[in-house]
């Protein structure tokens, strides 16, 4: 791997680390590419080529992920979890995780079960699937 390449993916990870740390603050491309020291044309197409989603998208997936398990694990109203991972409309919110998770909030509160499992095991099954990919069929 070239040192631009090793570099750029350097710059990428710097951003998209900020938004795993900061998913509830308003972050918005500008800051993400100031992050990663690129244009915000650059940032935004240089992103999607390596993680295969927008920093957008990316950060909407990182939001829903936290929201789905504060819905699985405590008994916030759906609005407070909505404010409390970075989203500013209750619309916006519920609209983007169905989009992602293919449910509202409230009917994966009440189709969600916490169950004692490995964590790997947790992470991998439950992580959402991008923006227009299809999920696999329930198997009941």
């Amino acid at each position: 791997m070239s040192r631009a390449v090793e570099e750029s993916n350097r710059r990428l990870l710097r951003a998209r680390d900020a938004m795993d740390r900061a998913y509830a603050q308003p972050l918005d491309v500008p800051a993400l590419a100031r992050i990663a020291h690129l244009s915000e044309g650059h940032f935004i197409r240089t992103f999607r080529a390596t993680f295969g989603e927008t920093p957008h998208h990316y950060l909407q997936r990182r939001r829903v992920e936290r929201s789905m398990y504060l819905l699985r694990e405590t008994r916030q109203p759906v609005t407070d979890i909505c404010f409390a991972v970075g989203f500013t409309s209750l619309g916006t919110f519920s609209r983007t995780f169905r989009d992602i998770v293919g449910q509202s909030p409230s009917q994966y509160r009440r189709t969600a079960v916490s169950v004692p499992v490995p964590t790997c095991f947790t992470r991998t099954w439950m992580r959402p699937v991008n923006f227009g990919e299809v999920r696999p069929a329930k198997v009941d």
